[in-house]
């Protein structure tokens, strides 16, 4: 089982996709993005904001594959900075660890 660095590393993404997306990750305000693409009232912690918004990733992948009518790619971009961003934060913020 991939751990959650491993999840994000694994994503395979059209590359205008992911370059579109580079250039909003230093724009990126957990405070008021988060919630709105997650349509929730709070803020959850880094990683499990990670493991959502890649689920959701998923489903907007799916949609983008299928060409399905719902398909948005700018709430597909805003999604993959909100993962980009959040996994910076959350490596940022991890513990170093002692060998």
């Amino acid at each position: 089982m991939l751990d959650i660095f491993g999840m994000v590393a694994a994503l395979n993404r059209p590359s205008l996709l992911v370059r579109t997306a580079r250039f909003g990750v230093d724009d990126y305000k957990r405070t008021i993005h988060l919630p709105r693409i997650l349509r929730s009232p709070y803020l959850p912690k880094c990683s499990e904001a990670l493991v959502k918004l890649l689920e959701l990733e998923r489903r907007m992948n799916e949609y983008r594959i299928a060409a399905r009518a719902e398909y948005s790619i700018a709430k597909h971009v805003e999604v993959l900075i909100a993962i980009m961003a959040e996994a910076r934060d959350l490596r940022a913020n991890a513990k170093p660890r002692s060998v």
